[in-house]
C-alpha cells in the first residue's frame, strides 16, 4: 500500500460505471447545495455511506485474497484464521477481566472475525453484537455466522449502554477526515468542487490547524480526525454507561510525533481498487475504498478525556506474539504458516498495523501488550 498523493492536483473525473454515475449527481448537489464546496470529510463520507450507493453500502465485491474475484483488498481476518484464534485470547481474558459475557464488532465485514472470535470462544460468549452500516455486508455476515445464529444479533445505530469487549479491525482509518494544506505558510481546509461532470480539489482558508506544529516552512498536507474522535468518546460514554468493559482497535496508522513528521508532506489518504493503490479519491466514485492512516495519540487522548485508561499500544506484530500466535503457527501447515506469517512480518502487516487497548478499569493487565508496550510513545 502506498500514500495517496493528493498533494497533486488530480483535475476533472469523468464517471464510467454505475455505482459513480448514480452517485456523482447526488454529490454536485451537495456541492450546490453548500455553495459550491464541500470539505473532503463530507466527500469521503458520501463516497462510502450513501445509502445503497456508497463504496461500503452498494452491491460491489470488496473483500476478497485476489483481484480475479472482483475484490479491492483483503484484512487480517481474511489472510489467516489464526488471526481471530490469536484475538481471542485477548477478547477471553478481557471478558474476564470486566466481568461480561458479550463481543460487540463495528465494520465486521464478511464476518471472517466474527466467525472466528465466536468459535474460539465458545461458550464464553453469550451474544455476539455487531454495527455495520452495510445491510449488503450485513447479509453476507448473516450465511457466514449461520451455525452461530442463535448469539449473534445486529444494530443500526448505538444503544444507551454498551457491556463488554469491543473489537474493530480496520474500523477506524475509513472514518471521513478533514483536510488541511499549508500553502507559503497558511493553512487551508482542501475541499471538493464541481468540475464539468467531475470534480476537482480547492483550498480554503481556514483556522484549522493540526494538533501539533509541523516543523519548517514547505508545503505540507495532512489530516485531522474529528469523527474518529468523536466515536471514541461516544464508545467510551457508553461503556462507562454500562458495567464496563474494553475495546481493542486494530488498524494501520502512527502516534501523533510520527503521524505530523515534517517528511509526511503528501498526508496519509489512500484509496483501494483491485488490490491497487490509488492516487485520487475524486475518481470512481463509489466503486473504491478511501482511508486514511490513524492517529492513534488522538484515539487515547480522545478516550483518557472521556474517561477511558488505555491498557496498551504496540504493533500489531508483538501484539499476536504475546497472545501465542508463534505457538499456533508452529501447529499449523506450511500454507497456514505462509499465509501468518504477513501478519507480523514487518514489511508487510506486522509493523505499520498498530493496535490500542481501552478500558473501563485501569486495574488489569492485557497479556497482548506484555512486551513491546508503545504507549510512552503516544
Amino acid at each position: 500500500m502506498t500514500s495517496c498523493g493528493l498533494g497533486e492536483n488530480p483535475g476533472v473525473t469523468t464517471p464510467n460505471t454505475a455505482p459513480t454515475f448514480e452517485l456523482t449527481p447526488l454529490i454536485h448537489q451537495a456541492i450546490a447545495q453548500a455553495g459550491g464546496w464541500i470539505g473532503f470529510d463530507r466527500f469521503m463520507a458520501m463516497a462510502l455511506y450513501e445509502p445503497g450507493l456508497g463504496y461500503y453500502t452498494n452491491a460491489l465485491q470488496k473483500f476478497g485474497a485476489m483481484p480475479s474475484s472482483g475484490s479491492d483488498f483483503v484484512t487480517a481476518p481474511g489472510m489467516s484464521p489464526l488471526f481471530g484464534q490469536t484475538l481471542a485470547v485477548q477478547v477471553r481474558e478481557a471478558l474476564d477481566a470486566t466481568g461480561t459475557d458479550e463481543v460487540w464488532e463495528f465494520g465486521a465485514g464478511t464476518g471472517a472475525l466474527a466467525l472466528q472470535l465466536l468459535d474460539s470462544l465458545g461458550d464464553v460468549v453469550n451474544r455476539y453484537t455487531i454495527i455495520d452500516l452495510s445491510g449488503r455486508l450485513r447479509a453476507r455476515q448473516a450465511d457466514n455466522l449461520l451455525k452461530h445464529a442463535g448469539k449473534v444479533r445486529w444494530l443500526d445505530t448505538w444503544p444507551d449502554a454498551i457491556e463488554g469487549v469491543v473489537v474493530g479491525n480496520e474500523v477506524l482509518d475509513a472514518m471521513p477526515v478533514q483536510l488541511l494544506q499549508r500553502t507559503q505558510g497558511v493553512w487551508h481546509e482542501r475541499g471538493v468542487v464541481s468540475a464539468g461532470e467531475g470534480f476537482a480539489w480547492q483550498d480554503r482558508l481556514t483556522d484549522l490547524r493540526p494538533p501539533v506544529d509541523i516543523e519548517g516552512e514547505h508545503d505540507y498536507l495532512t489530516e485531522i480526525h474529528p469523527q474518529a474522535e468523536a466515536f471514541i468518546t461516544s464508545l467510551a460514554e457508553r461503556l462507562l454507561a454500562g458495567k464496563g468493559g474494553a475495546a481493542f482497535f486494530l488498524d494501520y496508522g502512527f502516534p501523533e510525533g510520527e503521524y505530523f513528521h515534517p517528511q509526511r508532506h503528501m498526508g496519509t489518504v489512500m484509496c483501494h481498487q483491485l488490490h491497487q493503490a490509488d492516487a485520487n479519491p475524486l475518481v470512481a466514485v463509489g466503486q473504491k475504498d478511501i482511508t486514511s492512516h490513524v492517529n492513534f495519540t488522538g484515539v487515547a487522548l480522545a478516550a483518557q478525556n472521556a474517561g477511558l485508561h488505555v491498557l496498551g499500544y504496540a504493533s500489531q506484530a508483538w501484539f499476536l506474539l504475546n497472545l501465542g500466535l508463534a505457538e499456533r503457527m508452529a501447529e499449523a501447515s506450511l500454507a497456514e504458516r505462509s499465509q501468518a506469517q504477513r501478519l507480523v512480518h514487518e514489511h508487510e502487516m506486522g509493523e505499520l498495523f498498530k493496535v490500542i487497548g481501552l478500558t473501563t478499569s485501569g486495574d488489569w493487565f492485557a497479556q497482548g501488550f506484555d512486551r513491546g508496550d508503545r504507549s510512552h510513545r503516544l
